[in-house]
């Protein structure tokens, strides 16, 4: 560079927040995001995760807001009538309880946190639609969370049991089973989660298991692997028969088994300790044993009680049970390593194919026999692999079947025709998920509107009596005491019933804070629509999602209980939608330094901070160049500074054009005008294909660079092929930069907005290569490059190779032995 021209460029230099104060409120009035239904144009949803108002935007809202933008400011450009809506997730428990340490009502802590956010998503430039924007927490949202609990209702899908739920000490309310982590805490506040009895609300998710698990596979085309796969695994599907065991003055005790084949190695019988069933079973003589038994049994979570290094305890019940197949008389025993919730709570004991059988076998001195023949050499415990059956029946018994010698699918088969047939059992299928459990026993969440009367018993709330508002209860005491504070409010409680008209009192729990973000991306079609939840011929119109952003931490408990959402809905006549999400994008984490940002570790970074210190653009920028979206980036080893200078430098070339708008540019720079065409061209494929949004932003780099080099080479501010990179730069930046791509779009000469341009036609015949470069190699080194037409042919490629200077040193006048040729690319000589 000239010193000339390093003094132009100290002297021309982009003002960050002069150029934002600029732009933001230019947006403001012309709202260039604002969906319209009767547009005409094919439309596009794309929907972010909307945020939880914890507090101001942090590192992770500005990643995947930025890959957001970059996907629906594209389709605009493409053509495309895009919805891209935004809201609040603004119930639940993390709001209430720093509402409670900072002694403030949850309304006023959630709101303020709204605004704040709200503000620094208007600085942050996302093209959302303002006009959509809802909060879950308003009257006028959770009406509709109510009716759509009584629509449920009234389908069979949500109801009211007693069973033992998973408790949270800290935060003194129930969990569904997917709110407990792999290790037995709390997903909320890390405590360890125990169990309880109560009688709580539930949505019968367990309805929709089978299509749920089904319709994953159609969903692999699109969504991440691993999300994939999570909700597989925790869905559970396993294909067995359900087993009855006589016990004498009792009714049969009923397994769900994997392996009906092993039932000959069925040497006693496990029941979850906390299960009913359990407590029907036990003697009197062994009902204190019992009974301690299962205190201590309830202290534990049940990640805990299935853990595998989990010394394998129990209480003989003081009864037994007979084997359908052999008649023998088999101990029923108690114990912690069953869960209540899990088939029939009931498993039989084979401890020659169960690890956790062998274990407690062995520990309790209780029989082991093998009905699978183990590999030669294998020196484990129990096996659960592939081999014939054995000891099915043992050595000179007599059993109505005999499964010797048979294959375990074979086995397994023949075994579910003979328990069929004899009545003893049938071939089912079975699934690890559990029935969503959605109540909770705090105050900031919509109430559940259901009223209970002694006469009448539950009774839902009247439709035209929704919503049913959460009494203010400001000054209460909100504190976590283990039963609901709405509780308290008498005046709310005591009501009318709505069917007898005597006294009767409210349901107390409220919500799941999941139901609200169940169902959010369908009020966003209506969002102020008074007469219904959501309209469902703009569901018909918009829906499904085309493209959803958000992270991986909802794998399993958002997607799911969307997608459940969905399909009762459409069994409902709402949706003619299977699934709510056509497309999933999962970004990764923003780290520090190798390790998750905490306030603890001291490695937090403060967005707001980074923004007023290298600007909006260059924060995006820098998020969306470090790597593909689902990777995580590593904040320590990012340039947000280097970001900047290259806007920098991509602002200049607005600023060096002189031709006019709308100049003719066929005879512009060929080379430049190829440049163009190739990265529109590329960007196009990459973020349709793939969303390999860092590699546009490098194409972009690459053009600009193509583009000074252009100028500063004598082809000359004035060509219009310069103008047309220019105005490419601009828009294709503005996909990830929008206040840089604005202003260098007003200076080349056109008028607000950005959004409203067109994504830049391609004509076909820049993308046509001139030439190829072909490598020549002798003996496999590289002696010559060939610049030759991309349709060369062979003969004319070898005459090229062998008449080249540098190869006809290389051969040194010896005939070549064999000469490869691969058009237009490859010759390669052997001597």
């Amino acid at each position: 560079m000239s010193e000339q021209q390093a003094s132009v460029e100290e002297t021309d230099r982009y003002d960050v927040e002069a150029v934002q104060a600029k732009w933001l409120p230019v947006w403001e009035r012309e709202a260039p995001f604002t969906a319209d239904e009767h547009s005409g144009k094919e439309k596009r949803y794309a929907l972010t995760m909307f945020p939880y108002p914890s507090g101001d935007l942090h590192m992770g809202h500005a990643e995947v807001f930025a890959l957001h933008d970059v996907v629906a400011r594209y389709w605009r450009f493409r053509g495309f009538d895009v919805l891209n809506p935004i809201g609040w997730d603004s119930f639940g428990l993390p709001a209430e309880n720093a509402a409670i340490r900072n002694d403030t009502h949850p309304a006023e802590y959630t709101y303020a946190n709204i605004e704040t956010q709200a503000e620094s998503m208007r600085r942050y430039a996302t093209s959302f639609d303002w006009t959509r924007r809802l909060h879950t927490s308003d009257p006028e949202y959770y009406r509709w969370t109510q009716w759509l609990f009584l629509k449920l209702r009234e389908q069979g899908l949500a109801y009211r049991k007693n069973s033992a739920v998973n408790w949270c000490p800290q935060d003194q309310t129930v969990l569904a089973n997917e709110q407990v982590l792999a290790d037995g805490t709390c997903e909320r506040c890390g405590a360890s989660v125990t169990k309880r009895e109560l009688t709580q609300w539930y949505f019968r998710t367990t309805a929709y298991a089978q299509e749920l698990y089904d319709d994953l596979d159609e969903l692999q085309r699109t969504w991440i692997g691993k999300v994939v796969n999570a909700q597989r695994n925790w869905i559970g599907r396993s294909e067995g028969a359900h087993v009855g065991f006589a016990v004498e003055g009792h009714e049969p005790i009923t397994v769900f088994t994997t392996r009906p084949d092993t039932i000959f190695g069925t040497t006693f019988m496990v029941v979850a300790a906390d299960a009913p069933l359990a407590a029907s079973l036990v003697t009197d003589a062994q009902r204190p044993a019992y009974e301690a038994y299962v205190e201590q049994v309830r202290a534990a979570s049940d990640i805990e009680r299935l853990a595998s290094d989990r010394p394998k305890t129990g209480v003989d019940l003081g009864v037994t049970a007979t084997n359908p197949v052999t008649g023998e008389q088999i101990p029923v025993w108690a114990t912690d390593y069953v869960l209540a919730d899990y088939g029939t709570g009931a498993v039989m004991g084979v401890p020659g194919g169960d690890q956790r059988d062998w274990e407690f076998a062995t520990a309790q001195g209780l029989p082991i026999v093998r009905t699978t023949q183990p590999p030669d050499g294998f020196d484990g415990e129990a096996y659960a692999g592939e081999g014939p059956a054995i000891n099915s029946p043992a050595e000179g018994a007599s059993a109505p079947v005999d499964l010797n010698g048979l294959g375990v699918a074979e086995a397994k088969s023949a075994m579910i025709a003979h328990l069929t047939e004899s009545g003893a059992g049938e071939g089912t299928v079975n699934f690890r998920l559990r029935d969503w459990l959605l109540s909770r026993q705090r105050y900031w969440g919509a109430p559940i509107p259901i009223v209970h009367c002694p006469s009448c018993g539950e009774v839902p709330v009247p439709e035209d009596q929704l919503p049913v508002e959460l009494p203010d209860l400001r000054g209460a005491d909100l504190k976590p005491k283990g039963t609901s504070p709405l509780g308290a409010a008498t005046e709310w409680v005591e009501v009318a019933c709505p069917a007898c008209g005597g006294d009767a009192r409210r349901d107390t729990d409220t919500m799941d804070t999941f139901v609200d973000s169940s169902w959010y991306f369908l009020r966003y079609l209506s969002p102020h629509d008074a007469t219904q939840a959501f309209d469902p011929a703009l569901a018909r119109e918009w829906g499904p999602i085309d493209l959803y952003v958000g992270g991986d931490e909802h794998a399993v408990l958002h997607l799911l209980y969307a997608r459940f959402f969905t399909k009762a809905l459409r069994d409902a006549g709402l949706l003619d939608w299977d699934e709510p999400f056509s497309a999933y994008l999962s970004q990764g984490k923003v780290i520090n330094n190798g390790r998750k940002m905490s306030k603890s570790l001291g490695n937090g970074v403060d967005l707001g901070a980074q923004i007023d210190e290298y600007g909006v653009d260059a924060v995006r920028l820098t998020l969306v160049f470090a790597s593909p979206p689902e990777d995580n980036i590593d904040w320590a080893d990012m340039s947000p500074a280097g970001s900047l200078k290259f806007l920098q430098r991509a602002w200049r070339l607005s600023g060096d054009v002189t031709s006019e708008p709308g100049t003719p540019v066929a005879d512009g720079d060929v080379a430049l005008r190829r440049a163009v065409a190739r990265t529109v061209h590329d960007a196009q494929d990459l973020i349709e294909n793939g969303y390999r949004f860092n590699v546009v932003v490098a194409r972009v780099m690459e053009l600009v660079n193509a583009t000074r080099k252009a100028i500063d080479s004598g082809c000359g501010a004035a060509d219009p092929a310069v103008r047309e990179a220019t105005e490419a730069v601009a828009l294709l930046l503005s996909l990830v930069a929008p206040y840089v791509a604005e202003e260098m779009w007003e200076r080349l000469g056109h008028s607000p907005c950005i959004a409203n341009a067109a994504w830049p036609v391609v004509e076909e015949s820049l993308l046509v290569a001139e030439s190829v470069t072909a490598v020549v190699q002798v003996q496999g080194k590289v002696k010559a490059r060939l610049e030759v037409a991309p349709d060369v042919s062979e003969d004319d490629l070898r005459d090229a190779a062998l008449a080249d200077p540098d190869v006809v040193r290389a051969l040194d006048g010896r005939e070549p032995r064999k000469v490869i040729v691969r058009a237009p690319k490859l010759v390669n000589l052997v001597v």
